[in-house]
């Protein structure tokens, strides 16, 4: 039976739940909160130590500007809310990605990460403003300006996911199949799971099952 120790998660299909069942796309953003909190609690229960949660990427700048600010306001309200809940529960919070948002959100961001930091039951990584390609240039560049010795650990230790392990699985719901530019580095060998039904309507009992289903999976690495 595979190990289960990081967990991440591309939330597609927030914006077409919205319009399917509410007329807005702002409205699926907001039910997407619920099936976050849903996945939080279950991979607690599941002792799943690290979740990385795809929430905004640096493609989505382009997306109009009243759903940037409705997310950003959804995604303030939310650490003021519950950043408290999550210190109780023993979570973390690590924000991966660039914190270029409003001087607001991104003291929000930084003193949510410092309240949990000493947690350790689980971690959440939060990729915000995050795109993988970005990353692995930036990560190229230190290792060059500080002469390192080009090497897998060399290159790691300046990603932005240094010290945490890499991914055993990826979701991604919404029926959509590619990576998004998502961790691309880190995925290299996790097992992918690309799933029909729209964030929203993600649940337990589907998170449970693929769980269930990696567990089963003989992986190689290579290997025969």
């Amino acid at each position: 039976m595979n190990p289960l120790n990081h967990v991440a998660i591309i939330m597609d299909g927030n914006g077409r739940w919205g319009l399917k069942h509410k007329t807005s796309r702002n409205e699926g953003h907001k039910a997407g909160l619920n099936t976050v909190e849903k996945i939080i609690k279950e991979s607690i229960k599941q002792k799943i130590n690290y979740l990385t949660l795809y929430a905004f990427s640096t493609e989505n700048w382009n997306r109009p500007k009243k759903e940037i600010n409705y997310l950003f306001n959804l995604l303030e309200n939310f650490l003021i809310n519950k950043i408290e809940d999550l210190h109780k529960k023993d979570i973390k919070l690590n924000i991966i990605g660039v914190k270029n948002f409003s001087k607001k959100l991104n003291k929000l961001l930084s003193l949510s990460e410092k309240k949990t930091l000493k947690n350790s039951t689980l971690q959440i990584n939060l990729a915000l403003n995050y795109g993988s390609k970005f990353e692995i240039l930036n990560s190229i560049k230190k290792m060059n300006k500080n002469n390192d010795k080009v090497n897998e650990k060399n290159f790691e230790k300046y990603l932005q996911t240094k010290n945490i392990p890499n991914p055993e699985f990826l979701i991604r719901t919404g029926n959509t199949k590619r990576l998004s530019n998502f961790l691309l580095w880190q995925l290299a060998y996790a097992e992918i799971f690309f799933v029909k039904k729209l964030w929203p309507d993600f649940n337990e009992k589907d998170f449970i099952r693929i769980i269930k289903k990696f567990k089963k999976i003989k992986r190689n690495f290579g290997n025969i």
